[in-house]
């Protein structure tokens, strides 16, 4: 089981280069600017994007050498409190497990 830290969106995208934060806003068919506006907390994801989101930047941040973090997917949402015993569910691409 692969273990991640985890980084804020604000943080992530700062750290991103122009392209990682391409890559994640076409994965979740959002801009780049809907992404900077989730991260300054002008707007919140739906539980869905939220997990779309957390699920690419994971795929980002194994590609970057230690230099990014995963984003959790309950810092995205009004009320994180709907993952609470909602397991991670495991991203078969890579064949990881939670």
């Amino acid at each position: 089981m692969l273990m991640f830290l985890r980084m804020e969106l604000k943080n992530f995208l700062r750290a991103a280069t122009k392209r990682e934060r391409a890559e994640i806003a076409g994965v979740c068919n959002d801009s780049v600017s809907y992404l900077y506006q989730l991260a300054g907390g002008h707007r919140y994801a739906s539980a869905l994007l939220a997990t779309r989101i957390e699920q690419i930047t994971r795929r980002v941040a194994r590609k970057s050498d230690g230099r990014l973090k995963v984003v959790p997917r309950e810092s995205l949402v009004r009320h994180p409190e709907i993952f609470a015993g909602v397991r991670e569910e495991p991203d078969a691409e890579y064949g990881e497990s939670p």
